[in-house]
């Protein structure tokens, strides 16, 4: 039962972080687009971004047969940090103080929900 957790678990972590890449593509894509909003349809970097997307839901989807609901689903709240960290790495933006709490609160909570498992 403990072993289904964590493989559900490692799903979840490796699916937020595929959607927050998706995410990251969708930022790429739209710094490409004018005021015709259809413009990302010619826009490759979008669909991968929604391709990313999908997988992420696809593998959130399977991962929850690993365990409870309750348990394993407020692990999608990672894809917050591997956001903010993406944006930091790849589009160079800001990280204040407030962020770095924010993220600090957002792993204590998964813990506290995880040993509660």
């Amino acid at each position: 039962m403990v072993k289904d957790f964590f493989i559900g678990m490692g799903i979840i972590i490796f699916g937020t972080l595929v959607g927050s890449v998706g995410a990251l593509l969708f930022k790429i894509a739209s710094r490409k687009m004018n005021k015709n909003i259809f413009q990302f349809l010619k826009n490759p970097t979008f669909y991968g971004g929604a391709t990313l997307h999908g997988l992420s839901a696809l593998l959130l989807v399977y991962a929850l047969k690993f365990g409870d609901l309750s348990t394993l689903y407020p692990l999608v709240s990672l894809a917050y940090i591997w956001t903010i960290l993406l944006s930091l790495w790849f589009l160079k933006e800001k990280i204040n103080s407030y962020k770095w709490i924010g993220m600090f609160l957002i792993i204590v909570g998964i813990i506290f929900i995880s040993i509660g498992a």
